[in-house]
């Protein structure tokens, strides 16, 4: 009776189990356990690849710059800026769900990018909708879409991610219409979701480089007043690699 059990099991898209149950019979030593015990170890290895595979999925979703990216692997220190007590409130997640933003600020190379993906990694492992973009990636993608007809299709797409990581925040001159995108984006976020910034400005110096003191002022209104604000600091770690 055992195939057509395993085939119905994997017929309804349970094949951990499956495979957990051919496992079982082949242990001399799960013969010593309960119905109940064997029952339980199944439907672990059932749920747990279940996680596995939705991780899995929401990553790929998120498509972090660096994909391995992780909190564990983040450094903290005094001279770096970090506070463990800091990274461990953050690896809760807890800002995200209070609809709050991170704004990760330093010198090239210092891990800024790094830890806005373990961010982002660390909200996957909760199940939770993150998309990972360059900034200016985004706006190419949001003029494109602007000439196809799709940009409200888009915007819309951005607002649905529980975290949006924008990654280089600074980089180039804005114009006037990636000002307007860049309203329209936080706007639709803004006490509805968490927004991860990096960038390699000072926050101060934000308003500056927005350029129209009007949307500056929009803008940062919505991103800054209710953010966690890093500045981290040292060498660059990619000359350590080296």
């Amino acid at each position: 009776m055992n195939e057509p059990t395993i085939e119905k099991l994997y017929a309804m898209r349970m094949a951990a189990m499956a495979i957990a149950w051919q496992e079982q019979q082949g242990d001399p030593g799960t013969a010593e356990l309960s119905f109940d015990e064997r029952f339980a170890l199944l439907v672990d290895a059932e749920h747990l690849a279940r996680d596995n595979r939705r991780l899995a999925r929401l990553l790929k979703q998120a498509q972090l710059r660096i994909t391995a990216a992780c909190i564990e692997d983040v450094k903290t220190s005094a001279e770096r800026g970090l506070a463990k007590s800091q990274l461990q409130q953050l690896a809760t997640c807890r800002w995200v769900a209070d609809r709050l933003n991170v704004l990760v600020v330093g010198a090239t190379g210092v891990g800024k990018t790094y830890l806005g993906c373990a961010l982002g990694q660390a909200a996957c492992r909760r199940g939770l909708r993150v998309l990972y973009r360059r900034l200016p990636r985004l706006f190419d993608e949001l003029s494109l879409a602007k000439a196809e007809g799709t940009h409200a299709k888009l915007l819309a797409k951005l607002a649905r991610h529980d975290v949006l990581v924008l990654d280089d925040l600074g980089v180039g001159r804005l114009t006037d219409a990636q000002r307007h995108d860049l309203l329209e984006v936080l706007d639709d976020r803004y006490d509805r979701s968490a927004t991860v910034v990096t960038s390699q400005l000072p926050v101060a110096k934000w308003h500056e480089w927005i350029g129209d003191p009007t949307l500056a002022d929009a803008i940062l209104d919505r991103l800054v007043h209710n953010a966690y604000k890093l500045t981290l600091k040292g060498p660059s770690r990619r000359k350590t690699k080296n």
